[in-house]
């Protein structure tokens, strides 16, 4: 049975959502048998390319919000990261275009690197003070992750490179309905939305596998999600509102 996720690199419930659900796929019986496979999401695709900003300071300008309070914010989602076993730096990271890092995981989905590239990008973009907007950082993942230094640079220099494949994954979400990231889809028959408890993605592995129509389970209010405006909603916190 096949899963596939959308997701952003710069969307913190992503970073975790793949935890819980990794942890969802340990206690699922059949979990061998699960093919997982990572599609593009950007949550801020009209933002130019060299355009980054520090978070806290783009959480403060994007929801007039104090730096004190941008602060507390991402405090809240550490102590989520944190829980499953995840760093997370509050301080020190940087917000920008996030096409390039798609465009260099459909390479290493073509090489069979995908997921291990992913948690090498979530690794430096959340726990490092590495930004995966600098070409010699994603080219330096890459080959952390197997790929080769020259394939990845040359990815990265052709712009057109893998572009239409991250424009068919995100036209595809949006065919499905995803809103927002993280979204999950099992065996295309059933959906689940945000990054929910580990114990619901085990459930949801288990009725999808029992072949129950598709159904879409969770939303932004019981499962923390990222929408395409690049917001990041947290129950129940007051954070990315």
């Amino acid at each position: 049975m096949r899963v596939e996720i959308w997701s952003d690199i710069a969307c913190p419930w992503c970073y975790i959502g793949k935890a819980r659900f990794e942890k969802g796929l340990a206690a699922f019986a059949h979990r061998d048998e699960i093919e997982v496979v990572h599609r593009s999401f950007e949550l801020d695709p009209g933002r130019a390319k060299g355009d980054t900003a520090p978070v806290i300071d783009m959480l403060a300008s994007k929801y007039g919000r104090t730096r004190e309070e941008a602060r507390a914010m991402e405090e809240h989602v550490a102590g989520n990261a944190q829980a499953e076993g995840l760093g997370y730096l509050t301080e020190g990271r940087e917000h920008g275009s996030t096409f390039d890092i798609h465009r260099l995981l459909h390479l290493a989905k073509s090489r069979g690197r995908q997921d291990q590239l992913l948690d090498l990008a979530y690794r430096a973009n959340f726990a490092e003070e590495r930004s995966v907007y600098d070409a010699q950082v994603l080219v330096d993942l890459a080959v952390e992750a197997g790929l080769d230094a020259e394939e990845a640079r040359a990815v990265l220099t052709d712009e057109s490179a893998y572009a239409d494949d991250v424009r068919a994954d995100e036209r595809e979400a949006a065919e499905l309905g995803a809103s927002g990231v993280p979204f999950f889809v099992l065996d295309r028959r059933f959906g689940v939305s945000g990054g929910q408890p580990a114990e619901t993605f085990t459930q949801a592995l288990e009725q999808a596998w029992q072949g129950r129509a598709l159904t879409t389970i969770g939303d932004s209010a019981d499962g923390e999600a990222c929408d395409t405006d690049g917001s990041c909603e947290i129950p129940q916190a007051g954070g990315y509102v």
